[in-house]
């Protein structure tokens, strides 16, 4: 199973929650942020043109103190503004205007878009300061000026202009702003041409009303608010350039597209800092956990800290003390009652198993001996005692085999056979018990073929001892079923899964195909012709099928054209190990 350790996972979760949140904010900037900075803006467009309109209402008729007010809220709300007649034609108003001492006269210059360019106008004037202007004379009292040039170069004024020179008492002058507010003053009459009569009717029953135009020259779009004003038979129209927030969010998204991957880096280190510190003490924790799991109990808490990491450890100590004195007294008291209970279920059972066995298969082994021990007692002929004395022995040694292989199986079914893995090697184990029945296989004229081409590597993983009955009873069991003058095939081969298979085939009759998976039961025998006569107990194929199904071994036997195949597997072992005893 794989390992995913705490830290990693806080980190990668804490990462994706704020990379995630950071996407979401920069998609919601993308998406909303313009929409939303236009509400807001004419949100405060209104709430600014009402409170105007309050302003101007009071002052009645006094016309310097509108153009005073809407002058200063033109510079205080960055928008152009300008005063309605009842026909919503614009009152022309001196809004910008410099007064001048100029010896005992007061001159005053008006400034708007007729004329001059922004960029003409002087900076940072105040009362007080020096100001020489070029202009025009509207009037004729010489006491207003339509400038031309402020503070001139030259040394007289071009032809036309009269040069006027002063001290400034009051001043109201349109700020430089993110556009030219004096081209901005002049696009009202466009936005009023614009507007539908219709929409202008809507403004006898409502506060004010707004809408969005674009400028077909600059293209720059505006947000438009008109109010009427309840005393006054008139109109206030306001207008502000959308043009900073286009050019905000076209700077800000390519602002984040440079900062987002130091964001994205910052937020990876901070993740592995954050993420290692609240995880170390986990992780003490858990390899503590882990020894106890293992019954490895230790007094020293991993963790002396005062919060919850501290507690916890110290009651894992607590809980080791505790656990590690209760599993002694039950340890000792489940061994004694183990052992008592496992003598006493595996002598009953061996009991009772090899009564029945041995009541049952001495049965015909035991009337051979008393038919031959009569035939002495009754004094048979002398030239005949040896060969009932013979006979007495051989089924003597039939008995004693039968006697063994009972007792071995017996074992295998209390499961009181216990596995001792090695590494070994399976063609010299094969080999070797080929020639240990030599003289079987001389007797019927039997040759061996040992076919080890597709097997990569000798060894094997098994008991050895085990293996070597189970190559032992199939090579035996093959030996005495095989036609006479045939050959034993022996073919080892390597299977997937790191298997090695052994197979076994013998020349001679088929079994049954309903009697294949019977043959590894104990006393079965397929006719009547395969009995212990012929060289076997009955129980060699049980043995080696429980000592297989301990190996986890897939095994078996088929049929083949001429003959029968016995196969079984084994797991494939180092080359680098060779544990022959």
């Amino acid at each position: 199973m794989k390992h995913h350790s705490i830290a990693r996972k806080l980190f990668i979760i804490t990462s994706l929650i704020i990379i995630g949140l950071l996407s979401l904010v920069l998609v919601f900037e993308s998406l909303f942020f313009e929409s939303f900075y236009r509400h807001v803006k004419q949100h405060e467009q209104e709430t600014a043109i009402t409170k105007l309109t309050g302003q101007l209402e009071v002052m009645q008729a006094d016309e310097q103190a509108i153009a005073y007010t809407i002058g200063s809220a033109m510079n205080e709300y960055d928008a152009s503004i300008a005063l309605l007649n009842e026909d919503y034609r614009i009152k022309q108003l001196d809004i910008y205007v410099i007064h001048l001492v100029s010896g005992e006269q007061t001159i005053k210059v008006i400034i708007n878009e007729e004329g001059l360019r922004y960029g003409d106008l002087p900076v940072e004037l105040l009362p007080g300061d020096k100001l020489v202007v070029d202009g025009i004379f509207m009037d004729q009292h010489n006491a207003v000026l339509h400038p031309v040039h402020f503070n001139p170069e030259t040394v007289e004024p071009e032809i036309g202009l009269v040069r006027v020179q002063g001290t400034i008492t009051s001043l109201l002058l349109p700020e430089q702003r993110s556009y030219n507010p004096m081209y901005q003053d002049m696009l009202i009459s466009n936005v009023l041409a614009d507007w539908k009569p219709w929409e202008l009717t809507d403004i006898q029953s409502a506060q004010s009303m707004t809408m969005q135009w674009r400028d077909a020259w600059s293209g720059v779009q505006y947000i438009a608010t008109l109010a009427k004003m309840s005393d006054i038979d008139s109109y206030v129209i306001m207008l502000s350039s959308l043009q900073p927030v286009d050019e905000a969010i076209s700077i800000l998204r390519k602002y984040v597209l440079v900062l987002f991957p130091f964001i994205v880096l910052i937020v990876i280190i901070l993740a592995v800092v954050y993420s290692r510190y609240i995880a170390r003490p986990l992780v003490k924790i858990n390899a503590f956990a882990e020894k106890l799991a293992q019954l490895q109990f230790s007094a020293t808490p991993p963790i002396q800290s005062k919060d919850e990491y501290g507690q916890l450890s110290q009651h894992l100590v607590t809980l080791s003390h505790n656990l590690e004195k209760a599993l002694e007294e039950v340890t000792e008291r489940n061994e004694q009652l183990q052992v008592e209970i496992s003598k006493k279920i595996h002598l009953e059972e061996l009991r009772k198993e090899l009564v029945a066995n041995i009541a049952h298969e001495l049965k015909t082994p035991l009337a051979v001996l008393k038919g031959y021990a009569e035939g002495l007692q009754d004094g048979i002929a002398s030239h005949k005692q040896e060969a009932y004395l013979a006979h007495i022995v051989r089924e003597t040694d039939v008995m004693n085999e039968l006697i063994m292989d009972l007792l071995e199986l017996s074992k295998y079914e209390v499961n009181a056979i216990t596995l001792k893995p090695a590494h070994f090697h399976i063609i010299r184990l094969v080999q070797d018990e080929v020639d240990a029945l030599a003289i079987q296989l001389t007797d019927k004229n039997l040759h061996v073929k040992i076919d080890t081409t597709a097997l990569s590597n000798l060894n094997v993983i098994g008991d050895r001892k085990r293996i070597k009955q189970v190559v032992v009873n199939v090579l035996s069991n093959a030996v005495r079923h095989a036609k006479a003058g045939s050959t034993l095939r022996i073919t080892l081969t390597t299977l997937p899964l790191n298997k090695v298979e052994v197979r076994v085939y013998n020349e001679g009759d088929a079994i049954p195909v309903e009697h294949l998976q019977l043959i590894w039961e104990k006393f079965y025998r397929v006719e009547q012709a395969r009995d212990r006569r012929s060289g076997g107990t009955g129980l060699g194929l049980t043995i080696a099928r429980h000592i297989l199904q301990l190996h986890e071994s897939q095994f078996g036997a088929k049929n083949t054209e001429h003959g029968v195949e016995f196969y079984f597997t084994l797991k494939e072992g180092s080359a680098n190990h060779d544990n022959e005893k």
